[in-house]
C-alpha cells in the first residue's frame, strides 16, 4: 500500500467520513430511500439465480430491527465477512420478497462480538486491501494515533502567525482532525491544511525552476521601435480584441526587460493566438534578434509558415521553415540564414533542437501546443548561447485557472478568454445509436455540398474485451457499404508517420471527402472546408477532448456541425449536455474537471506511483492554491536556495519527499 514509515501512516487518510447522526435505524427504513445504516451480520450466504448469477446476501440487524442486503454477482464476499461483524452500508432501498438494501459501499466497522469505536458521531473509512483490511487499520490508528501525531509536530514548518493568517489548524491537529474528526466539517478543515502543504511544495519546486529560467541567466531587453509592429497593425484587416491587446501588454512588458520571459499563453480554438505571437516575434526582431516558432508536425508548422508568411510580407519580411523532411541544398540554405542572422523569423518542428542548428541571435522562442512537448523538450531550443531567449508557450487546450497554476506553476499566465466578433459558433447536436443512419445522411449533403467531413471513433481496432465500434473496420464499412460513391481516408496513431502526413496533406488539399480516425486528429492543422465533426461512443471521451475534437470543424465561412453520437445513461448524457449547450472552452473544462476530477486530467503529469495531488481538490481549493502559490514565489525570492536557518524544516521536506519533482523541473 505504499506505507514503510511512521510518517507514510500517518498521511494515510481516511477516504470517506460517515456521520452517524444520519444513520437510519433499520425498523424505519421505507422503499425508495437512499439509506445509510450500521448493523450486525446475523446470518449471510451466497444465492444462485436462474439465469446463473450468485448473488451475496446478509441480514444486518440493529436495536430497532432487521433488513436484508444484497450484493449481486459479488459472491466472494461470502469468504470476507463473518457472522457478528458491524458493517456500515450506504445504498437505496428495494423491494424484492420484502426490504432489500443493495449497497454502494461497505465498511466493516468490528469484526464479530467487538463494538465499532468511534469519535463522536464521525466514523471514518480508510483506503484498504485485501492484506490491510479496515478492522486492522482501525486497530492500528486506535492503538497509535497519539504517538503517530508527534512526527507531526516535527514536521511543523508554519509559524503561528502564518496559520493565523491563513486560517488553517497546525499540521498536528490538523492530522488528528482527519483521523479523528468530531464533525465532517472539522475533518475538511484538517483536510485543508494537508492541502495547502501539498500545493505550497509543488508550487515551491515550481519557483524554483521559474527562478532557474528567469533570473540565473542573462535575458534580453527588447527595444521597441514600431517599425514592424505599427505596419503590421495598419495591415491587418480586423481589429486586435481586447484580450488580445490585454495579454499583449504583459507580453511586452516582459519582453523589456532584462529578466527572461517564461509565460504559458492560453486560448481557445480561433481565439487569436497565433496573431499576438507574430506580435511578440516582430517585436524581438524590432531588437536586433531573431524569433522562432516550433510546432509539433511538420504539417502544422507549415501552415503556422504559410500564415506568418502572409501577414508579414507587406512588411518586407520573409519566413525560414525548418522541417525534418526538408532536402540536403534546402537544409543547408535554412540553416545558413538561421547562422548568419539574415533568418529573422523562423518556423520549424523539433527540427529546430536537432544538433548543427545554430542561431546567430535568438531572441524569443514560441512554443505551439505545448502538451506535446515535455518540459525539458521546450526548454531545449531556449538553451542557446550565452543570453537566454525569451520563452512563450501557446496552448489551444483551454484548462481551468487552478489546473493551470498547479501545472504550470513555473510559468506565467496569460489568458485569451474573448473570441473575434463575427466567428460563426459551431452547432453541437446530441444523437443516439438509432440516429445514426440519419446523420451519415446529413453528412453525405454536406460532402454533395463540396464539403468534407470527420468521422472519429475511440478504438483503432475492434477489441474482444470493449464492445465499441472501431476506425479500422468502420472505414471498411464505410467506404464499401455507406459512402460508397465518396472519396475516404483513414488515419490512426498506428500508422508510420510518412503515411499520417500523405493522410492529412490529402484532405487539406481536398482529396479526401470524408476523413475515417481516432483522436489522432484532436490537435491537427486547419481545414476551413471541413463542416461536419461526428464522434462515435461520445461518451467515452472527456468533455475537453471532445471539444478539441469540435474545434477541427467552424474554421471556415460555413456554417459547421459537431454531431455526438453516444450510447449513454442518463449520466454521461448530462455530461455531454454541457458540451451541446456552450461553445467556451473554458466553461467546458471547469464542467470537465468537476465531473472527471483532477487524476484523469492530470494525464501524463503523473509521475511515478503517486499522483501530484493526495489531498488538494481543485475544484474548490482555488483559494488554497493563490495562497500557496504566493508564498513560495515569496520564498524563493528571499531565500532563494532555501538555505536559512528558519527554513531548515521547509528544505528539510523539499529535498525529501519531494526531490522527484525537484529533478523533473531541473532543480536540486
Amino acid at each position: 500500500m505504499g506505507i514503510s514509515t511512521a510518517r507514510d501512516l500517518l498521511y494515510h487518510l481516511p477516504r470517506r467520513y460517515d456521520d452517524a447522526s444520519t444513520v437510519h435505524p433499520i425498523g424505519r427504513l421505507d422503499v425508495g430511500m437512499d439509506a445509510t445504516v450500521i448493523g450486525r451480520v446475523r446470518s449471510k450466504g451466497v444465492i444462485p439465480t436462474r439465469k446463473g448469477l450468485r448473488i451475496f446476501q446478509a441480514v444486518l440487524q440493529d436495536e430497532s430491527g432487521m433488513i436484508t442486503v444484497a450484493w449481486p454477482g459479488q459472491p466472494w464476499l461470502d469468504r470476507k465477512l463473518r457472522e457478528g461483524d458491524v458493517l456500515l452500508v450506504t445504498g437505496p432501498v428495494r423491494f424484492f420478497h420484502g426490504r432489500q438494501l443493495q449497497p454502494r459501499e461497505h465498511t466493516v466497522l468490528a469484526r464479530g462480538g467487538e463494538e465499532a469505536k468511534r469519535t463522536g458521531t464521525i466514523f471514518v473509512t480508510y483506503p484498504a486491501s485485501e492484506e490491510a483490511p479496515q478492522w486492522v487499520l482501525r486497530g492500528i490508528f486506535e492503538r497509535n494515533l497519539t504517538a503517530l501525531l508527534e512526527w507531526a509536530d516535527d514536521d511543523e514548518f508554519l509559524d503561528p502567525g502564518d496559520l493565523r493568517d491563513l486560517g488553517l489548524p497546525r499540521l498536528s491537529d490538523a492530522l488528528r482532525r482527519l483521523h479523528r474528526p468530531d464533525t465532517v466539517a472539522e475533518a475538511d478543515m484538517g483536510r485543508r491544511r494537508v492541502a495547502f502543504d501539498e500545493l505550497f511544495f509543488l508550487q515551491l519546486v515550481q519557483a524554483q525552476a521559474r527562478r532557474r529560467q528567469t533570473e540565473l541567466v542573462p535575458g534580453i531587453t527588447h527595444r521597441r521601435t514600431n517599425e514592424l509592429i505599427r505596419p503590421l497593425h495598419e495591415s491587418l484587416p480586423f481589429k486586435l480584441t481586447e484580450a488580445q491587446a490585454r495579454v499583449l501588454r504583459e507580453i511586452y512588458a516582459d519582453m523589456g526587460v532584462e529578466r527572461r520571459m517564461n509565460r504559458l499563453l492560453q486560448g481557445d480554438v480561433g481565439s487569436g493566438k497565433t496573431v499576438v505571437a507574430l506580435f511578440a516575434m516582430l517585436l524581438a526582431v524590432e531588437g536586433g534578434s531573431q524569433a522562432a516558432l516550433m510546432a509539433p508536425t511538420e504539417i502544422l508548422a507549415e501552415q503556422h509558415a504559410r500564415k506568418v508568411r502572409a501577414m508579414v510580407e507587406p512588411l518586407g519580411l520573409d519566413v525560414v521553415l525548418l522541417t525534418g523532411s526538408l532536402g540536403a541544398a534546402e537544409r543547408r540554405a535554412a540553416l545558413g540564414a538561421l547562422t548568419s542572422g539574415g533568418a529573422k523569423l523562423v518556423v520549424g518542428t523539433h527540427a529546430l533542437i536537432q544538433e548543427g542548428v545554430e542561431f546567430h541571435r535568438l531572441g524569443l522562442v514560441v512554443v505551439d501546443e505545448q502538451h506535446r512537448f515535455g518540459v525539458r523538450q521546450r526548454m531545449a531550443l531556449a538553451d542557446h548561447g550565452d543570453v537566454r531567449p525569451d520563452i512563450l508557450i501557446m496552448s489551444a487546450t483551454p484548462i481551468p485557472r487552478s489546473l493551470a497554476l498547479t501545472l504550470y506553476g513555473d510559468l506565467d499566465l496569460s489568458v485569451l478568454d474573448e473570441l473575434p466578433p463575427g466567428r460563426t459558433p459551431v452547432r453541437t447536436a446530441l444523437r443516439p445509436p438509432s440516429r445514426r443512419e440519419s446523420v451519415y445522411r446529413f453528412v453525405d449533403e454536406e460532402v454533395e455540398k463540396g464539403r468534407q467531413a470527420y468521422i472519429v471513433y475511440p478504438l483503432v481496432a475492434e477489441s474482444e474485451k470493449i464492445d465499441l465500434l472501431a476506425a479500422t473496420e468502420e472505414y471498411e464499412r464505410l467506404r464499401t457499404e455507406v459512402f460508397p460513391g465518396r472519396r475516404l481516408g483513414l488515419l490512426h496513431g498506428q500508422l508510420a508517420t510518412d503515411e499520417k502526413d500523405r493522410v492529412m496533406r490529402a484532405f487539406l488539399a481536398g482529396e479526401i471527402d470524408i476523413l475515417v480516425a481516432t483522436t489522432v486528429i484532436e490537435v491537427g492543422i486547419d481545414v476551413s472546408n471541413a463542416t461536419v465533426m461526428v464522434v462515435e461512443h461520445a461518451e467515452r471521451f472527456g468533455l475537453s477532448q471532445l471539444h478539441q475534437l469540435r474545434g477541427r470543424v467552424g474554421r471556415g465561412a460555413e456554417e459547421s456541425h459537431c454531431i455526438l453520437i453516444a450510447d449513454a445513461g442518463a449520466d454521461a448524457y448530462e455530461r455531454l449536455k454541457v458540451l451541446r449547450d456552450t461553445t467556451d472552452g473554458f466553461a467546458v473544462a471547469r464542467a470537465d474537471l468537476a465531473i472527471r476530477g483532477q487524476g484523469d486530467l492530470f494525464g501524463a503529469q503523473q509521475h511515478g506511483r503517486d499522483p501530484v495531488l493526495r489531498f488538494a481538490d481543485l475544484t474548490r481549493d482555488e483559494d488554497i492554491l493563490s495562497w500557496a502559490q504566493g508564498m513560495a514565489r515569496h520564498l524563493v525570492e528571499s531565500d532563494p536556495e532555501i538555505e536559512h536557518p528558519e527554513h531548515a524544516r521547509i528544505r528539510a521536506h523539499l529535498y525529501g519527499r519531494w526531490a522527484q519533482r525537484l529533478e523533473m523541473f531541473g532543480v536540486g
